[in-house]
């Protein structure tokens, strides 16, 4: 089991990124959660990773601390959500704020994310309320005293962003058209020169907001 990694960034393509440990290259999938607190190409890191094994592939998920990583591992024992879901679900939320709306049991805001149904959105409310007790996580008490404290994400220039930010969008499973449609709206807002990770985190934030 592979379950942490320490290593120099390669490469940075949402949601993947190839890191140098020791001469290995890592391929990793992260939340874009994790994506927007990660260096520049060439910087070291270190990612909280989870090693999926299956008949086809070898998987390497990579979270940036242990909360979303447990949060993860928890999902998908809840039936019906696999790796990939899972990750759309920390892509589309914070770990904090997944934890408030499971407390608040809020499924209008889980059934935004792409995947979640109403079913699955109470099935994972039912289900992760019983698990996260079990966990090492903070009370609704605590998050609600640090609730505001968000990291900016990075900026940097490129003239690829918005197909790249498309490219993430799709991979998280959303729909080709609606990534398109999200990212034009994410430009709007943002500017022409706004960057990939800022692109997603503004498109994600609108359509999981409404």
């Amino acid at each position: 089991m592979i379950g942490y990694l320490r290593g120099r960034i390669l490469e940075k393509q949402p949601p993947w990124l190839l890191l140098d440990v020791g001469g290995v290259g890592y391929e990793v999938e992260a939340s874009m959660n994790t994506f927007y607190g990660l260096p520049e190409v060439g910087a070291e890191v270190g990612l909280h990773t989870h090693f999926v094994v299956r008949e086809d592939a070898q998987l390497l998920y990579g979270f940036e601390n242990s909360r979303e990583k447990l949060l993860f591992r928890a999902l998908i024992k809840v039936n019906g959500v696999g790796p990939k879901l899972a990750l759309s679900i920390l892509s589309g939320i914070s770990a904090d704020d997944f934890i408030r709306t499971v407390h608040h049991e809020d499924t209008t805001a889980l059934v935004r994310i792409p995947g979640v149904g109403k079913k699955t959105a109470e099935r994972l409310i039912v289900e992760m309320k019983d698990r996260l007790a079990q966990l090492e996580l903070p009370t609704l008490t605590e998050l609600e005293l640090s609730a505001g404290n968000q990291v900016a994400a990075p900026t940097e220039a490129s003239v690829d962003h918005r197909a790249e930010a498309e490219s993430a969008l799709v991979a998280l499973g959303y729909k080709p058209q609606q990534a398109t449609r999200a990212i034009e709206q994410a430009a709007d807002v943002l500017g022409a020169d706004a960057d990939t990770e800022n692109l997603i985190r503004q498109a994600l934030k609108t359509m999981v907001t409404g």
